[in-house]
């Protein structure tokens, strides 16, 4: 049986029932476990480790947040059955690494969770992301204490905060995959054509599938961060059938396919200062841009690798970690709740008892004794 929709024929899949059902048992289960992890995990890593050390904070931080995060790979992959395919230059694991990726949809940063996961990178990614996503509730906790950068997308209100996140982020010890979308918003038809006209008045080139990317936050990011990373990943995706939304993505309607192309480059073919930096940025669009251009009528990135599929197995380990952690937390909570109405009951008969007397209370095991 299908819900009717109105765009049911632009869909991969139908937007069944069964699906519907499918896809809320499992987003309140990664709410319910975010929750959990948040309350618990979060508190002991981003607080009271952090008391000690950052760097041990961080580490503890990545074990278990990368454990929840692999949620979603295991979501897209194996349950909604969204093939992942990756081209361009291989990548080693385990680098520093600034990423500047296209920003097609609402979700592309979701995916990244996908490259990340593969090299064991997951636990450290950071995103610079708008503010309003990080008063969301659950996932917007989440993302405080993963040390997400908020920005407001105006530069004069931005730079101090992000200069203050991006110097904490220097030490190399710290593995760091930090992200950027350098369009600053995600694309549509309405936005294209606003930057086009912007392009097309002031001498820029005209993109087709990207708007024209913002560089002070990309240059700030190198300059800060320059001398502690690795490499700067040029990330490129492009979805097949149609570009999902959040819901597509939990519902498993939509994509069909997700193509991502990396590009790795080395910190010595970026130049220095700002005004390079911003025509640099410009060229690597501009390709970026052909790259989507090619993918649209060909339907794959050039130089595809052999698909890497996640292991099914390691995937179901994973699951079980995070519901016996989500279980042990919320039998934590409720043994605690108990004793602590126990705690009080008691406390209130021994009050009770001293006032209605006017003489020495009762003892207190004396109440316990009664009570069982």
């Amino acid at each position: 049986m299908e819900v009717p929709s109105a765009n049911h024929e632009m869909r991969h899949r139908s937007l069944t029932l069964l699906r519907v059902f499918r896809g809320l048992i499992c987003l309140l289960v990664l709410l319910s476990t975010a929750f959990m992890m948040i309350v618990y995990c979060g508190f002991l890593t981003t607080v009271i480790l952090r008391l000690f050390s950052i760097h041990y904070s961080r580490k503890a931080t990545s074990f278990f947040f990368s454990a929840w995060l692999a949620l979603w790979p295991f979501l897209f992959e194996k349950i909604n059955k969204t093939k992942v395919i990756f081209s361009g230059d291989d990548v080693p694991p385990r680098e520093r690494v600034l990423l500047i990726c296209n920003h097609r949809t609402e979700v592309d940063w979701m995916y990244l969770w996908d490259f990340a996961l593969r090299k064991g990178c997951l636990g450290c990614i950071k995103y610079i992301l708008k503010s309003s996503l990080m008063k969301l509730p659950v996932f917007g906790w989440a993302f405080h204490i993963l040390e997400f950068i908020p920005v407001e997308r105006k530069w004069e209100v931005d730079e101090s905060n992000m200069r203050r996140m991006l110097s904490t982020f220097k030490d190399p010890q710290d593995p760091l995959w930090l992200v950027l979308f350098p369009e600053g918003t995600d694309f549509t038809e309405q936005k294209c054509l606003r930057s086009q006209k912007y392009a097309a008045e002031n001498g820029l080139p005209i993109l087709k599938h990207l708007l024209l990317p913002k560089s002070k936050g990309f240059y700030a990011c190198l300059e800060d961060l320059r001398s502690s990373l690795d490499a700067v990943y040029d990330v490129t995706i492009g979805y097949k059938h149609c570009c999902p939304s959040f819901l597509d993505n939990v519902f498993g309607v939509d994509p069909s396919e997700v193509h991502i192309h990396i590009r790795r480059i080395t910190l010595d073919d970026i130049p220095i200062s700002e005004t390079e930096v911003t025509a640099w940025l410009m060229d690597t669009f501009q390709h970026k841009d052909q790259l989507l251009s090619n993918f649209k009528s060909e339907g794959y990135f050039p130089r595809q690798g052999p698909e890497v599929n996640l292991s099914a197995a390691k995937c179901v380990v994973n699951v079980m970690l995070v519901l016996f952690l989500t279980s042990a937390c919320t039998f934590f909570t409720i043994v605690s709740s108990i004793w602590f109405k126990i705690f009080v009951s008691l406390s209130c008969a021994y009050m009770t008892s001293a006032t209605y007397f006017n003489t020495r209370p009762v003892p207190v095991f004396s109440l316990v004794k009664t009570c069982v």
